[in-house]
């Protein structure tokens, strides 16, 4: 059984990881593998991206039914999408666990300090309505979709994050897709990467399953206060994204640079 710190650090986390998701609307999967390792205790790196893995999964999975009981997701983009993310992911995944623990570390916090980059850009205009997948319209898009869906899944496995922040831009650049239903159709995505690399380190082993609980209970409870605070806080919404966005980046050069420190110890 988990002792009573550890078991109460992995809830609080979850509900810091949910809470993020649910004021801003994405960016919180991203604190899942430093929190479970700096916060929680995790031994092993590749243990943490695994475990955070599932929780990323389940959790999107979650937020995938809300939406799609809306009708706005484009399925069949976003499954093409998907497909070929997976197989990236799996790639990602096995190249992941290759990777020496400390290195991964101090790669994911560069990694961190880009997400929180891309996050304090302006948002993206809104495209043109996405075309589905018809036979005149999949010679154009299956290409790109295929393409950006194995990259992001690629990054996705490595890591153990949802890449969402990827996914997006990737939706809209490939689909002509406008923010909002690329938002939506990425939690397919987003779902179905975090399957497949959390099987690549639950396979090995790689995953501490109480823990992965604690992390979406915990992640639960946090996503319904986000939610009701993003109403109360709609208009400081931008403001709240910059300066989540200034501590992701001041947090991945804190995992990098512990990472780089161990390494050169």
């Amino acid at each position: 059984m988990l002792a009573a710190l550890p078991a109460g650090l992995a809830v609080a986390s979850g509900g810091l990881i949910g809470l993020v998701l649910g004021l801003i609307g994405g960016g919180g999967s991203i604190l899942a593998v430093p929190l479970l390792v700096y916060a929680v205790g995790m031994a092993s790196p590749h243990a943490a991206i695994g475990t955070a893995a599932v929780a990323v999964a389940v959790n999107a999975a979650a937020s995938l039914g809300l939406h799609a009981r809306r009708g706005k997701i484009r399925w069949p983009c976003a499954i093409v999408f998907s497909l070929a993310g997976i197989a990236g992911a799996l790639v990602g995944a096995a190249l992941g666990k290759a990777i020496d623990g400390q290195k991964l570390l101090a790669a994911f916090g560069l990694l961190m300090v880009l997400v929180g980059a891309m996050m304090l850009r302006p948002k993206p205009a809104a495209g043109h309505p996405s075309p589905w997948l018809s036979r005149q319209t999949a010679a154009h898009l299956l290409p790109r979709l295929a393409g950006l869906g194995a990259g992001v899944g690629l990054l996705s496995g490595v890591f153990g994050i949802g890449g969402g922040f990827l996914i997006v831009p990737g939706l809209m650049l490939a689909a002509r897709m406008p923010l909002a239903e690329a938002a939506s159709a990425s939690l397919i995505a987003v779902t179905a990467f975090g399957l497949a690399s959390a099987s690549s380190y639950a396979w090995s082993g790689l995953v501490d399953w109480p823990i992965a609980g604690l992390l979406m209970a915990g992640g639960a409870a946090g996503a319904i206060a986000g939610t009701r605070l993003n109403t109360l806080l709609s208009q400081r919404k931008d403001v709240l994204g910059r300066v989540f966005a200034g501590f992701i980046i001041a947090a991945g050069l804190y995992v990098g640079g512990r990472g780089m420190a161990t390494l050169l110890a």
